[in-house]
Formats: C-alpha cells, sequence, structure tokens
C-alpha cells in the first residue's frame, strides 16, 4: 500500500482515533472483518459508496481520501459550535459557523435537504436517551419547523435554552418532551423550533 493509497488513509485514522477496524465494520452495519479483509487482503477491492460516505463523515475527511471518485458532488454543511443540550439545556446568545463537514449528496437527497438549510450540532446529556447519547452529532433541518400531526425530534430554544426534544402538537401548539422518564421538567415556557433533527451519527463502541 502507498501512502496515499485509501487502505493506508483509513488505517492511520482508524489508529489516530483509537478506534478499531471491527468497531467500524459494526459501524457499517458489516461483519466485524469486513474493512481488515479491505484493508490486508483487499477484498471487497473498493468499498461502497455507501460505506466510505459513512467513513468520511465519522472521520470528517474528503471522501477522495478513502477511495470515492466523485468528490466535487459533496456537500458541505456547516457546523455550529452549540451542543445542543439533551439535559436541562444550556444558554446561547449565537450560533456561530465553526466550519463545515461533509455530506453525501445521495443521503441529502433521501433526507429532502439542501445544503444551506442544513447544520450539524452536538449533543450533550442524556435525556434523549436511548435515542440520542451524550456525543452523537445530529444533522437539523433548519427548514423544518413544523411537528405535523405526528410530531418529531427537533432543536428548540425554550426560555433562551437552546436543546434537543421531542415535539409534538397540542390543540396548535408545540409541547416539547424528553425521552428519558429521569430527565428533569422542561420550563413552563413557549417552544421555538429551530429545526427537526433529520440523522444522527454516532461512534462505534
Amino acid at each position: 500500500m502507498t501512502m496515499d493509497d485509501p487502505r493506508t488513509t483509513l488505517i492511520d485514522l482508524a489508529a489516530a482515533g483509537g478506534t478499531s477496524l471491527a468497531a467500524l465494520s459494526r459501524m457499517l452495519g458489516r461483519n466485524p472483518a469486513y474493512i481488515q479483509q479491505y484493508v490486508h487482503r483487499r477484498s471487497p477491492r473498493t468499498l461502497e459508496e455507501a460505506d466510505i460516505a459513512a467513513l468520511a463523515r465519522f472521520f470528517g475527511v474528503d471522501p477522495v481520501r478513502l477511495g470515492a471518485v466523485a468528490a466535487p458532488s459533496w456537500w458541505r454543511v456547516k457546523r455550529l459550535d452549540i451542543a445542543v443540550s439533551a439535559g436541562p439545556g444550556a444558554l446561547i446568545d449565537a450560533e456561530v459557523v465553526t466550519g463545515t463537514d461533509l455530506l453525501d449528496p445521495g443521503l441529502a437527497r433521501r433526507l429532502g435537504l439542501q445544503p444551506d438549510r442544513a447544520a450539524i450540532v452536538r449533543v450533550r446529556g442524556d435525556s434523549m436517551e436511548p435515542g440520542l447519547r451524550e456525543g452523537d452529532h445530529i444533522l437539523v433541518d433548519t427548514a423544518d419547523r413544523h411537528p405535523g400531526p405526528r410530531g418529531g425530534i427537533f432543536v428548540v430554544r425554550i426560555d433562551g435554552t437552546v436543546m434537543v426534544k421531542r415535539v409534538a402538537l397540542h390543540a396548535g401548539v408545540p409541547r416539547a418532551r424528553s425521552d428519558n422518564p429521569l430527565a428533569p421538567p422542561l420550563p413552563d415556557a413557549p417552544v421555538e423550533l429551530i429545526g427537526r433533527v433529520v440523522w444522527q451519527m454516532r461512534a462505534p463502541v
């Protein structure tokens, strides 16, 4: 393998992040030996596009480094410096863009997203467990602020505090709640919807 070989890159990224190849395989929904066979035995010879996309998002690198061909088509999505609280919340004075992450355009189309209305933020706290955990990164559609009849998970602002909560309409008024029954009660204040959570990214364990 050469220094610019996608296999070498994948090995180096996994080592730098302290992530095993078996964990990466499980993250992709594959058998634990999948990535090891790819990098050491060249079987498969190339990874599938969806696998490259997932690995590139996880490591925050250009998919071309992992063997993708059509790099120009990948979208850059803004990353916000807010750590969205899934606990009692954290007061946010401003939402500042600190950089961008790459997003597979195929995934974006399936989610109905446009790059100018998407943002990635990090979850903090445990009040939305088991669905969302501390450290998860979530993809938010900032143009979707309508819970609809079935509701959904949204980034919200309640009494000046930014949180991620499950929201549904009650008599036409949005009401937020936590998924974890042990979570503390929410402030009794209007719920401002910032955007719907449409995807989550989690490190393998």
